[in-house]
């Protein structure tokens, strides 16, 4: 009669329990080597430097080690993103400090100000990265090992096995070994006969994906800490019609990795041509870009071909192994500054960052260091005051109402006197210092200051000079980023999500099928399974082996029951037919199923 055994376990025990020592004499070589995770041992080390050392690396190369490493690792970058960075936005790390007096030398002492280039940082990094290669390396030869090897012969007892089947066949045992290798190499077994059984084995691709997960992760670290120590980046502020260059002088702001040699700045340049934005004018998202492109021109080398392409948020322009991004634009009014004696002393678009973010009021300051007054004498002259795109005067105000040209206006005061940049150090162009200066004043002696629409004209009192709102153009913010690691870290992202799918969906079993000739002559077929992990797929798919190999050694009938002493019964009852039907199916493929 055929018997089935459906109840699932772990690997260590056919009850889903921790295996003891009489569990692993049954199973033997059998339930060993499904994994290549190396055995706990609890033996204590001796108290030497050898002893210790030792024992380290087992910690620090430990499985539970690594996942508490990258843990850490992920709690550490929470700082870096919330944080600002010296390496990313210095200005922002300076107001931050400035509004926060007590937390900023905590701070500074624990590196949150440089998160990824601090101590505490690196140090779990580089552990990180040594317990994943002392991890990997030996699970690696092992499973190597493993590849080369052939699976393990069945163990004395298959009845203790999480999954389990047998029936009996007219067919010879050599026969049924034959055939049972048959069908398992159809389903991709490995398989080979050892002690009168076949011994097969699958999903070998389970641990091959654990390894590449951890490999993968490797990448990712060295991906990333290529990025940081050859990274270059810096930004740059373009007026329509104006180039740009890749060289250091080129740039309004630049950082760079620690190993980048800025000599080596890859030769291309690219022109703005034209600036595009448009904006919702309606609803709840008023005042919402729906467009915003930059159309440019760009070669690269010295005498490279010109080509025109669009950069939009998002979709960056790729060149020379660098890649430019688009991140905002503003307005530059278009002045012309006349001296005293109406010679030109200025003219030109300029540009002007704003300070509503919203509806782009700029902030608009212009120096003229090279100034005559009426009488010829040279003097420095600055203004100062705002460019406001859509100036709505029934508002009460003078900024901004809508981001868009709808009613541009030019809002200046001047100064005369020093503008501070005779000594030598460097300053800020969109800032005007006017401690060293002196406001125009009225004839009554109100300050001085003007609206101007396109086209007006500033006349300074005392015939000190005119100013001429001639037009406006747009600029555009780039920046300019060069991260060699990108690539690499990409390819290890996808790595890792190809590894851990296989490891979490790909179980690895294994399959012994015995056939011996019984005492009565018929043969005996036994088929049992192991997985590394309890499944409910593990009894289905020997259920499913069993009725594939029944085909070509199918079931014999069970001998009759030899009749017991003692009366007879007088007649048959419903009761004991139905369970003699419950006993002995009428399909004996029925038995193998789990």
């Amino acid at each position: 009669m055929s018997t089935t055994d459906t109840d699932t376990a772990t690997e260590n025990g056919p009850t889903g329990k921790a295996a003891g020592p009489a569990d692993e004499r049954e199973l033997g070589a059998a339930g060993a080597q499904l994994s290549t995770a190396p055995a706990e041992e609890i033996n204590v080390p001796s108290m030497g430097p050898i002893g210790w050392a030792r024992w380290f690396w087992r910690q620090l190369t430990s499985m539970r080690v690594a996942l508490l490493l990258l843990f850490l690792l992920s709690l550490g970058a929470i700082p870096g993103s919330l944080v600002p960075q010296t390496g990313i936005d210095p200005v922002k790390v300076d107001d931050f400090k400035q509004r926060h007096e007590t937390l900023s030398p905590i701070y500074e002492k624990l590196g949150l100000f440089h998160v990824y280039s601090s101590v505490w940082f690196s140090a779990i990094y580089i552990l990180l990265f040594v317990s994943l290669i002392g991890c990997i390396v030996p699970r690696t030869w092992q499973f190597v090992g493993q590849l080369r090897g052939r699976p393990p012969g069945a163990p004395r007892r298959l009845t203790r096995l999480p999954a389990y089947t047998t029936w009996r066949t007219e067919a010879e045992p050599e026969r049924v070994l034959e055939a049972a290798q048959r069908v398992m190499k159809r389903r991709r077994f490995r398989t080979h006969t050892v002690g009168g059984a076949v011994a097969s084995e699958k999903g070998y691709l389970r641990e091959a994906g654990n390894l590449l997960f951890h490999i993968a992760l490797i990448v990712m670290l060295v991906a990333f800490a290529v990025g940081q120590l050859y990274k270059a980046e810096g930004g740059k502020l373009v007026v329509e019609g104006d180039g740009f260059s890749n060289s250091l002088v080129q740039y309004d702001d630049f950082k760079s990795g620690s190993l980048f040699d800025k000599n080596n700045l890859a030769p291309f340049g690219f022109k703005l041509d034209r600036f595009t934005a448009t904006y919702e004018r309606s609803g709840p998202q008023k005042r919402t870009p729906r467009t915003f492109r930059a159309d440019v021109t760009y070669w690269e080398g010295a005498d490279g071909k010109e080509h025109k392409t669009s950069i939009k948020v998002n979709e960056p322009l790729e060149v020379a192994g660098s890649k430019v991004y688009l991140l905002g634009h503003g307005y530059a009014p278009v002045v012309t500054v006349r001296d005293g004696q109406g010679k030109i002393a200025y003219r030109g678009a300029v540009a002007s960052l704003p300070f509503d973010g919203v509806n782009l009021t700029e902030n608009v300051v212009i120096k003229v260091p090279d100034y005559r007054d009426k009488s010829g004498k040279k003097d420095q002259i600055g203004f100062q005051g705002q460019f406001v795109p859509t100036l709505d005067l029934s508002t009460g105000t003078m900024f901004s109402q809508f981001p868009a040209l709808d009613n541009p206006a030019l809002i200046l005061t001047a100064y005369r006197g020093s503008l501070g940049i005779d000594g030598g150090l460097p300053q800020n162009v969109y800032q005007l210092d006017t401690s060293r200066m002196k406001q125009f004043k009225k004839s009554d002696g109100t300050p001085f200051a003007d609206a101007l629409k396109v086209g007006d004209t500033m006349k300074l009192p005392n015939g000190a000079g005119t100013l001429k709102f001639e037009g406006i153009k747009t600029w555009a913010t780039f920046q300019i980023s060069h991260r060699p690691g990108n690539d690499y870290a990409l390819v290890g992202a996808v790595a890792a999500l190809i590894g851990l799918a296989a490891s979490l969906f790909i179980q690895r079993r294994r399959v012994w099928v015995r056939a011996e000739t019984g005492a009565d002559g018929v043969t005996v077929v036994e088929m049992a399974g192991l997985g590394r992990s309890e499944s409910a797929k593990l009894p289905e798919e020997l259920a499913d082996l069993a009725v594939a190999l029944q085909s070509e050694a199918p079931p014999a009938p069970d001998p009759d029951p030899e009749p017991e002493a003692g009366p007879e019964p007088e007649t048959g009852t419903a009761e004991a037919e139905a369970e003699t039907d419950t006993a002995q199916p009428a399909d004996p493929a029925e038995g193998a199923r789990a």
